[in-house]
């Protein structure tokens, strides 16, 4: 990630910027000036804020922002400068991107990188504070890499990627370009593989890797393996939350988001366009096709075959009424049994 120079822009060049155009007052339009960005109701006049979702609609009409982007059917309720968006939530992220004051993870060379006489390093690379940089390595241009990070014997990282501190990549995974990965993560540790031998486990060596394609993003202490035999492949644009379990030789395809806290089992085959919401668990070799949203805490256990939204987890209820519930769960198996009786009789 780049941290870009703080810097004002006018409405309109905002709007040239992400494809929008811009309506209202036109001497407001021409005064407005922004230098950040903000939420409809904390921002303030040097700011633009979005609305996409029409539960804080009623935040619009007192909003001190100076500009919202917003799409057109939302205009007439707006009280300031507005820029116009057919989608409203991706101009905002790209106008935020102007505005990121994030640090470099490191900038040069630190003198306590150790980088292997038989690594390739392109030009503008960064290494932070105690890195090391195994044999056979080869960074692409303008690849980051933060303090304490391990990238392991023979691995490939490609061009403009940026790795966070803390992080620890194994040996001979392939990253593409543009890649993030956030710190305490963990690429390509050996895969959950194991034999019983009369109670004695014997683990299996894992000689595969894992690839991760261009443009992807790994959240912070996520881990995931090498496959066993062949690789782990994660897809171009894939977005992987905090705190997630990828399984050896899982595929997971271009595009795809995977919240929090959710475990995916080995073998798994994910689709395009797929989005596993926080805390969901898929059960292992389980496929799951393309443009499937799956809402957290959903466990999947079998094929998901046909595109579509799916959902396992129990809403939260007052208690007592989750008892009853539960009291008439416990009691179904017995009034089927009544009924098929009936039926029988």
């Amino acid at each position: 990630m780049t941290a870009h120079a703080k810097r004002t822009y006018t409405l309109t060049e905002l709007a040239d910027h992400v494809g929008g155009s811009v309506a209202g007052d036109e001497a407001r339009i021409n005064e407005t000036k922004v230098s950040g960005v903000g939420t409809l109701a904390g921002s303030k006049g040097h700011q633009i804020s979005f609305l996409t979702n029409v539960k804080y609609k009623s935040q619009l009409a007192d909003t001190a922002a100076g500009a919202v982007i917003l799409n057109e059917k939302m205009l007439d309720d707006c009280p300031v400068p507005a820029l116009i968006h057919s989608n409203p939530h991706a101009a905002f992220a790209r106008i935020a991107q102007l505005f990121d004051t994030t640090p470099e993870v490191a900038s040069g060379i630190a003198e306590t990188a150790v980088v292997a006489s038989s690594a390739t390093l392109g030009t503008n690379v960064s290494l932070g504070h105690n890195v090391i940089i195994e044999d056979n390595v080869m960074l692409g241009d303008n690849v980051r890499i933060g303090a304490n990070t391990v990238i392991g014997k023979g691995t490939k990282i490609g061009e403009g990627s940026t790795i966070y501190p803390n992080v620890t990549v194994y040996h001979d995974i392939v990253i593409g370009k543009r890649v993030t990965i956030h710190s305490q993560t963990v690429i390509g540790a050996a895969g959950f593989g194991y034999a019983n031998d009369k109670g004695t486990w014997l683990p299996i060596p894992q000689t595969g890797s894992v690839q991760i394609g261009d443009d992807s993003q790994i959240g912070a202490s996520s881990s995931i393996d090498r496959g066993a035999m062949e690789d782990t492949i994660i897809g171009k644009n894939v977005i992987i939350d905090n705190q997630v379990q990828v399984g050896h030789n899982c595929i997971i395809g271009d595009h795809s988001c995977i919240c929090g806290a959710t475990g995916i089992a080995g073998s798994c085959h994910i689709g395009k366009y797929v989005i596993l919401g926080g805390g969901c668990g898929v059960n292992g070799h389980i496929s799951i096709c393309d443009n499937v949203q799956v809402t957290g805490y959903t466990m999947i256990v079998q094929d998901i075959t046909e595109s579509g939204v799916y959902s396992s987890g129990q809403p939260a209820m007052k208690n007592r009424d989750w008892r009853k519930v539960t009291v008439r769960t416990r009691q179904i198996d017995d009034l089927f049994n009544r009924v098929k009786a009936l039926e029988k009789g």
